[in-house]
Formats: C-alpha cells, structure tokens, sequence
C-alpha cells in the first residue's frame, strides 16, 4: 500500500521544517517536564484553543468573555469540543469515523437539527471522510505533524458536515497532535498558531482546496510556521 502521507512529508523543505518545530515543542515540553505540570495547565491551553478556533470561525466573544459566562454560541460550541476532546484519543486511534462524528455532535448540539448532528452532509462528504480515516488508520513513516496538519486541512477544506467545520478540523488535528505523542498532555496551543497567522491560514486553505499538489506543498509547509507558533502560546510560556 502506498503511504501517501509519507510522500507528502518528502515534499521540498517539509521534512526539515517540521523536524524544526517538533524540536522546538519537545524542547518546551521536556524543559516544563523538569517540574511537574498540572491539569489546570491542560484545561487553560483547550480554552486558549477553544477561544482561537472560535474567532477563527466568526466568533467576537473574548477570552475574558468565555471565562466568565462561556460567550456567544460559537465560542460555546468550541469549549464544548474543548471539554470532551481528550477523551476521544483512544477514539481516534482506532476509529477516527466516529471521533469525527462525536466531535461535530459537540459542535452542533442545540445549533442544528439532531439529525445532522455528526453526519456526513451528502455521499460525496461520507466518501471523503472515509477516505481520511483510512489515511490515518493506514501506517505510516510520516511526521506526526504532517498527519494532523493533512486532517486539519482536509476536513476543513471539504467542509463534510452541515456546520462547524471548521472547529472539527482544528479539534481533529489537536486531537492527532495529542494521540500521535507530539503532545501528550495538549498544553501547546494549535489554534492560537493558526489565529496569530490568519491571513496566511486562511490562503494556505483556499490552496490547499484549490491548489493542487503546490496548494499542499503550501499548506505543510504553513503548518509548521502555525505548529511553532501554537507552542508559543502555550499556558507553560
């Protein structure tokens, strides 16, 4: 069987700059690792996250905002896929269709009509969920950082379920980020690398939907750019 993801991660200067920034976030995580990190550093980095990818979708509650009263409906879906997220790694090892489902279920609840709710929207979106699945259940000698930026982009450029597409894609890949071992405890904060770089996260998609084989040689070659920056954010800084 061909590993696709592999042959993404040989791509010109991909290899390189993810081994780059994976060395940056184990150089964060084992430095923090000296003292013993704590639960309320992973809760704060899911609602650091939970805040970017609510902006990052339209939402203009603050941080201070959702702290206090959870803010408006988006930032409220974002902190309800916060809250559950760690629980679907062992999901999303073994069966990413329904850690996909579950997440959007989070999303959407009360938003979209609960037969919606974690279902693909047409065939052709069930199919491309399909296909992703198999792609990350396949093995691979692939980056971790490769695969989740590959599942990120994908979901959120084929925008499969009827809503909230786009804080699916970002839990996914925090999720992956987490069950591959790039960040076991999830104190980097993925989310806030891609709101810090919007402007370019948002063309690197629209390339990566449109842009054929360059389109994702661009997309990899961001993330990378966006996963440095997400450690950056972390509560541990």
């Amino acid at each position: 069987m061909t590993d696709a993801l592999s042959r993404l991660a040989g791509l010109e200067g991909v290899a390189s700059a993810m081994a780059a920034t994976r060395d940056g976030i184990d150089a964060l995580l084992r430095d923090r690792g000296l003292r013993r990190t704590s639960p309320d550093e992973t809760a704060e980095s899911l609602l650091r996250g939970a805040h970017a990818s609510a902006v990052l979708e339209g939402s203009d509650s603050t941080l201070d905002a959702i702290r206090a009263d959870g803010g408006g409906p988006m930032a409220q879906a974002a902190v309800r896929v916060s809250t559950e997220l760690l629980s679907l790694v062992p999901t999303v090892k073994t069966s990413p269709l329904q850690a996909f489902a579950r997440l959007h279920t989070l999303a959407g609840k009360g938003v979209v009509d609960d037969a919606d709710l974690g279902r693909p929207r047409d065939a052709a979106s069930a199919a491309r969920l399909r296909d992703l699945a198999a792609t990350l259940s396949a093995p691979t000698e692939a980056p971790a950082l490769v695969v989740a930026a590959v599942a990120h982009a994908d979901i959120a450029t084929a925008g499969p379920f009827v809503s909230h597409n786009g804080l699916v894609a970002r839990a996914v890949e925090r999720l992956l980020l987490v069950a591959r071992g790039v960040d076991p405890t999830s104190l980097t904060v993925p989310e806030a690398g891609h709101l810090a770089l919007r402007r370019e996260y948002e063309s690197n998609l629209r390339g990566y939907a449109t842009g054929g084989a360059s389109g994702v040689h661009a997309w990899l070659l961001y993330a990378a750019e966006a996963f440095a920056k997400g450690a950056e954010s972390s509560p541990l800084r």
